[in-house]
């Protein structure tokens, strides 16, 4: 029986099975999808904080050497431009998911993670001791927790009986990549009903559609004749579309599901969150959703901590989400050009001149300002730790290159060598450094800076020390056990 099942290649199963294979959890992947190969080229590009978090497991210049760095984050139709913000990946990455996903498995390969592809999930059965998932054809598989990480329609959030509220559809877009007959014009469009557009692709043979239907398409997978039509009513011509690579249809519908654990089974990315995707945010929430729940999940497998310590993920995580899917359903509307809407977007534009608008709503689509609640204390606790550059008994270094094995980090700011964690020495690293910029946070600007600070293997800041260790290890125990793990 292994570890763990995760259910679903994309970007965010192969994060999650990383994060697990890191901290030498037995995890395999199994994937409906007979080959690697995506078809089309799918999702655009990631925000800033996806792109550190990337960063922090040492395998960021993979992506920036094969994508294109942009101010491409927007609200109505402001570009808000982040190139001043305190971080070192102050942009969006352009990269098509075609090309994000070989560089993950590339990296989970070296990881030694297997993947069992032409495998159709259809059910989940519990027991005590471990989870079954069932398949169309073959025997099925069993391990102690199994992850569903196969899309906004996830057989294994069905089959776990996990609800999923929100928001139906209103309208529905088509998105193909097809060779065309006749040129078609440049640039993009809006009406009355959403947007449109046709952009040659890198091959100069292919185009990239996107286009809304006058009227909401049904669940069924879209057809060439469906695309011709949609773009007729728009253009009053299909442009002669043939050859298509790939064809699909998206709707506005937005949901989250109401728990993201039921008993062994636990949902990550578009499994547990679905929305319109104005704004780009669906890989990103996945890949983090990922980071949070992989270290979490291996220390319960291996009996460091206790189950519990998997509900702090939906506590965790939900709230951010939520966040963000209510920016994709207002940006969304802005996307419509009917004179009331065009009023909205004009005063959207106009707060969007104000500095700390702007700032916010920047922070927030780019996942910089995200702040777990870990109760009072120290503004940086429970958000994403700075990549300082540090002075190491070691060397140079700086924190994020400090994160690459996906360990907690403990870093001591003060007197070197006067802090004893021999309990959790196998699972903290203790690192003695120094300093001597300034701390700043997006939005938040400046704070004091601490002394000693507690940072979990996703990057978020689990305890802060100004002067004092009190409180230490109490959050050494709370987050990483306080005894050597059992296996």
């Amino acid at each position: 029986m292994a570890d763990v099942i995760v259910v679903g290649s994309g970007p965010t199963g192969m994060m999650l099975a990383g994060e697990l294979a890191l901290a030498r959890v037995d995890v395999s992947i199994v994937e409906q999808r007979p080959t690697s190969e995506l078809a089309g080229s799918r999702a655009g590009g990631i925000h800033s904080r996806t792109i550190e978090i990337l960063d922090q497991r040492g395998i960021v210049d993979r992506f920036l050497a094969d994508g294109r760095t942009v101010q491409a984050a927007t609200f109505g139709t402001t570009v808000l431009d982040i190139s001043h913000f305190p971080t070192r990946h102050p942009y969006v990455l352009a990269l098509w998911q075609n090309r994000m996903e070989p560089i993950l498995a590339d990296w989970i390969e070296e990881l030694g993670v297997p993947v069992h592809r032409g495998r159709e999930a259809v059910g989940v059965v519990q027991g005590d001791d471990g989870v079954s998932v069932e398949f169309a054809d073959g025997p099925p598989a069993r391990a102690k927790y199994l992850v569903g990480a196969d899309g906004g329609r996830s057989v294994i959030r069905k089959a776990a009986g996990i609800d999923f509220p929100g928001s139906g559809a209103t309208r529905s877009n088509l998105i193909a990549e097809v060779e065309v007959a006749e040129e078609p014009p440049s640039g993009m469009r809006q009406d009355e009903s959403g947007v449109h557009g046709l952009s040659r692709l890198a091959d100069g043979r292919t185009y990239r559609v996107v286009t809304t239907e006058q009227q909401l398409g049904s669940g069924a997978d879209p057809s060439l004749a469906d695309l011709g039509r949609a773009l007729t009513a728009v253009y009053g011509t299909d442009f002669g579309v043939h050859s298509p690579t790939w064809i699909s249809r998206f709707t506005d519908a937005t949901r989250q599901a109401a728990d993201y654990r039921a008993g062994r089974v636990l949902l990550a990315g578009d499994a547990a969150h679905i929305h319109y995707p104005a704004g780009g945010q669906g890989i990103g929430l996945g890949i983090q959703d990922a980071v949070n729940l992989g270290w979490k999940l291996a220390q319960v497998v291996k009996g460091v901590s206790p189950e519990s310590l998997l509900d702090t993920y939906r506590a965790e995580r939900h709230p951010p989400t939520a966040r963000a899917l209510r920016y994709s359903m207002a940006q969304s509307v802005l996307q419509r050009s009917d004179p009331r809407t065009a009023a909205l977007t004009e005063t959207v534009d106009e707060l969007m001149t104000m500095d700390e608008p702007r700032t916010r709503l920047a922070a927030r689509i780019h996942g910089l300002d995200i702040a777990y609640d870990f109760g009072e204390g120290h503004p940086l606790l429970g958000r994403r730790m700075p990549d300082l550059d540090l002075d190491t008994t070691d060397g140079p270094s700086r924190v994020y290159s400090l994160l690459h094995e996906g360990r907690p980090l403990l870093l001591n700011l003060g007197e070197p060598d006067r802090i004893d964690i021999t309990p959790c020495a196998d699972r903290v690293r203790l690192v003695d450094a120094r300093f001597a910029g300034t701390w700043e946070l997006p939005v938040l600007g400046e704070v004091s800076a601490p002394s000693v600070v507690l940072v979990r293997p996703d990057g978020h800041v689990a305890w802060v020390g100004q002067g004092t260790d009190e409180g230490l290890t109490d959050a050494l125990a709370r987050w990483f056990g306080p005894e050597s793990p059992t296996g």
